[in-house]
């Protein structure tokens, strides 16, 4: 239900504010506008992308835990995505979402609602209690007789 409201209210949000500033700036200063927040937002993405990607390959590098920079970069690309479609509104989440402080309170926000689980391996099995048993055949080779050809059967 929550998707469906976002999906009809982001729509009338953003005609409503188009017919606003548009009445206040006329058209092409409106369209040049919204221009502009898509190359603001394809600069910025980039910038904060390339910053959090030196943050993960440190982390990796050290042996850390990478949930945080993927964290980021996640919103940070969501951010981008939401500054290139066209609109004021989705403009100004996008742009909220370039915060580094911002995207640090959306992530202990929706963490504090997920719940994580994490594994790891298994346990050694215990060794066999009795005794081992290889089940094989044999035969003598005598080097004076041509070898035998294969039996047919070979180990995978």
């Amino acid at each position: 239900m929550w998707l469906f409201a976002l999906f009809l209210l982001v729509p009338m949000i953003e005609i409503a504010l188009f017919i606003t500033i548009g009445g206040w700036l006329t058209l092409w200063p409106t369209l040049g506008l919204v221009l502009l927040t898509g190359v603001i937002g394809t600069t910025l993405m980039r910038w904060q992308g390339l910053k959090v990607l030196a943050e993960l390959r440190g982390d990796m590098g050290q042996l850390k835990n990478p949930l945080s920079p993927l964290a980021h970069g996640a919103l940070i690309v969501l951010a981008g995505l939401l500054l290139l479609t066209p609109g004021f509104f989705t403009d100004a989440i996008g742009f909220l979402l370039m915060v580094p402080k911002v995207r640090e309170f959306v992530i202990a926000f929706v963490g504090a609602r997920v719940k994580i689980q994490t594994f790891g391996a298994q346990p050694p099995r215990s060794a066999p209690t009795g005794p081992t048993v290889i089940d094989g055949e044999f035969f003598e080779i005598d080097e004076n007789q041509p070898p035998r050809p294969p039996s047919g059967w070979t180990r995978h």
